[in-house]
């Protein structure tokens, strides 16, 4: 029997893309730069968890904090060339979404 062998790269991409909310960070920074409140009330995520989502994008180099020295403070989140490069897999995904993807007419 054939045993299929993932590759540890790709696993571990679809780990970091899999966990809740990351994909819906990432797809909203691709319109460009933005601040914390901005994410936040955009996807409906709770500040807890998007903080930890910005946390472990930054940490892989996907997201971009940029804090601004003014009064007060300024914080943006961007992403980084490895982050924007995820736009056409984002992309794929809209469309295939918009094909195959049916909504809950109670929930529109």
């Amino acid at each position: 029997m054939n045993k299929s062998v993932i590759c540890p790269k790709f696993e571990k991409a679809m780990t970091l893309l899999s966990q809740r909310w990351t994909g819906l960070v990432i797809y909203q920074l691709l319109s460009g730069p933005q601040r914390f409140c901005t994410i936040e009330s955009s996807i409906g995520i709770s500040g807890r968890v998007l903080s930890e989502r910005l946390k472990d994008l930054e940490s892989q180099g996907i997201v971009n904090r940029e804090v601004f020295p003014e009064t007060p403070v300024r914080i943006e989140y961007s992403l980084t060339e490895k982050g924007r490069a995820l736009k056409p897999l984002m992309d794929e995904i809209q469309n295939w979404s918009q094909e195959w993807v049916e909504t809950d007419p109670n929930n529109e």
